[in-house]
């Protein structure tokens, strides 16, 4: 009885499959697959919750910026109010200032009419520049806050997205 290549082949072949079986070597890949998946799966799950951090984040910080943007209106408002008061104020002592000297000669008049006015002058643009100041510095502060959100957003939608 002759056995042919091909015969010889096959034996090969059932032999090499039934000592993988033996080995056990389907049920070690199979394990190697399930672990991989269970990694993979966790993966899924740690991004999932990062994302829902990031996005409790943006709305934090979405909130802050909001906060600051109207806590920025009510202090200019109250700049405003106080320079129309400092000024108000400002205009009566020099009315009453200029009553006052309207009694006195020409001369004296003139003289505290222009220190007067450049009081005015003064407080005006110190209480401008000090309102001018506050409101820029406030809204660079939101600019910068706006800014990081949206690297943060950008950077975790290259991460995650």
């Amino acid at each position: 009885m002759y056995i042919s290549a091909t015969e010889i082949a096959f034996l090969a072949l059932l032999l090499f499959l039934g000592l993988l079986v033996y080995l056990k070597v389907p049920a070690a890949i199979m394990g190697m697959l399930d672990g991989r998946t269970q990694a993979i799966a966790k993966e899924l799950h740690d991004a999932r919750k990062l994302r829902e951090d990031a996005e409790k984040l943006l709305a934090e910080y979405q909130a802050k910026k909001t906060a600051a943007e109207a806590e920025a209106k009510s202090i200019v408002e109250a700049a405003k109010e106080q320079a129309a008061a400092v000024a108000e104020e400002t205009r009566a002592q020099m009315m009453a200032a200029m009553a006052r000297r309207e009694k006195q000669a020409e001369d004296r008049i003139a003289q505290a009419g222009a220190r007067a006015s450049d009081e005015v002058r003064a407080a005006a643009a110190e209480t401008a520049i000090a309102a001018a100041e506050k409101l820029i510095r406030d809204r660079m502060n939101d600019k910068a806050q706006g800014a990081l959100i949206s690297d943060g957003v950008a950077d975790l939608k290259r991460k995650f997205g």
